[in-house]
């Protein structure tokens, strides 16, 4: 599959709660780097552990697995969407 084509690909996002493609995953974690949910959402459409293997920096890739291993709780998650919007507005908080 093309990079082009799994960009495009969609599905639900359990964070955001709407359907979102592929390529928003790889800039919406921190920093504007891969979220840490990517493995867990998109296993079943395509070999993502693979593509992100070939795709990232060998450093980045073994952060990423051992993000992966340890989820952030529900109240971390919303805080970090919460300030990526506001980040987003121009609203930056103390």
């Amino acid at each position: 599959m093309s990079d082009a084509r799994i960009d495009a690909l969609k599905r639900h996002c359990p964070r955001l709660g709407s359907e979102i493609p592929f390529n928003y995953c790889m800039m919406s974690g921190e920093d504007d780097g891969i979220c840490w949910k990517i493995l867990d959402c998109w296993w079943e459409i395509f070999d993502v552990e693979s593509y992100l293997q070939a795709n990232m920096p060998v450093a980045a890739f073994e952060q990423l697995m051992k993000t992966a291993d340890k989820p952030k709780n529900k109240i971390a998650s919303i805080l970090e969407i919460i300030e990526k919007a506001k980040k987003a507005k121009g609203e930056n908080t103390p």
